[in-house]
């Protein structure tokens, strides 16, 4: 009983020092980041810390009816209405929560379903990666926009057609860099050694190749992000993505563009709010490539 219990302690404390030293070089290459990153980790936070809190920060609910339409700024509408009479800064910061969590979850799933695919292709090869690959030739040769706009045509403008249909277009950008990068790997003697050990197919793809093409992957995933996000948003903008009532920026630049015309910016703040997180996620990127490819400041 004595021995076990000295030895607990004794075990958990080199797991706290390498903890703390893996904390103090993450806030040392924090440390070192240029501005812009860090205006856009600044700008990431708070939108995320608007998406969570956003019951708690939004004055109104996301669909009540408050006021007139049209209502001007100031007094119990800080920003507003919009043309039903709903407040405008509670659709905005709902409107955190709705396009950047869609997004999200679409890029996600995107990424699990490409580069498994692309991994998968770049490992077995033979008929199985040229099935896989002129699969996704044929999807890249039309517009993307186009294509989703045809399916939620025929297949309904619900959430969860939203996220499958541009998850499964958004993934043949991922099926491509991910086999591409995944084809410098499979080559190397540590993945012919765990194919002779007899390692399963999902094994060397999650122990042995991912683990080396982790840092492109997860700038592309913020490349991505962005681009799903416009898409989303060019969606919603049109009429066929995000569905009323829900709050989505997309559509309130379209549902308030008439104030456009006699002066008034508030259809400019849903759009300022989708330039900006694109902008810094962009900033992050463009930081984290840097770091990654070992060049020098």
């Amino acid at each position: 009983m004595t021995e076990s219990a000295e030895t607990g302690p004794a075990m958990a404390a080199p797991t706290r020092i390498v903890r703390r030293g893996r904390m103090s070089r993450a806030w040392r290459v924090l440390r070192k980041a240029p501005p812009t990153a860090w205006f856009g980790m600044i700008v990431i936070a708070l939108y995320l810390f608007t998406a969570i809190f956003a019951p708690v920060l939004a004055p109104y609910p996301e669909t009540e009816l408050v006021g007139g339409a049209f209502e001007p700024w100031g007094g119990a509408f800080i920003l507003g209405t919009d043309q039903l009479g709903r407040d405008m800064l509670s659709r905005l910061i709902y409107g955190a929560r709705n396009s950047v969590g869609i997004a999200f979850m679409t890029t996600l799933l995107s990424f699990l379903l490409g580069s498994a695919l692309g991994l998968t292709a770049a490992i077995t090869r033979g008929w199985i990666d040229q099935v896989l690959s002129r699969a996704v030739d044929v999807l890249m040769s039309i517009p993307q926009l186009i294509f989703a706009l045809v399916l939620l045509s025929i297949m309904g403008s619900s959430i969860v057609n939203l996220v499958l249909i541009i998850a499964v277009l958004d993934s043949t950008r991922v099926f491509r860099l991910s086999r591409s990068v995944a084809q410098g790997v499979v080559v190397m003697d540590y993945v012919e050694a765990a194919r002779l050990r007899g390692e399963k197919l999902p094994w060397i793809m999650r122990r042995e190749i991912l683990p080396n093409i982790m840092a492109p992957l997860v700038a592309e995933f913020g490349l991505r992000f962005c681009f799903v996000f416009l898409t989303i948003s060019a969606l919603s903008f049109l009429g066929l993505g995000i569905q009323p009532p829900t709050a989505d920026w997309g559509s309130m630049v379209r549902d308030n563009a008439a104030l456009i015309t006699y002066g008034d910016v508030t259809p400019l703040l849903p759009a300022g709010a989708i330039a900006l997180l694109t902008v810094a996620m962009n900033f992050v990127v463009d930081w984290f490539l840097h770091k990654t490819s070992g060049l020098r400041e």
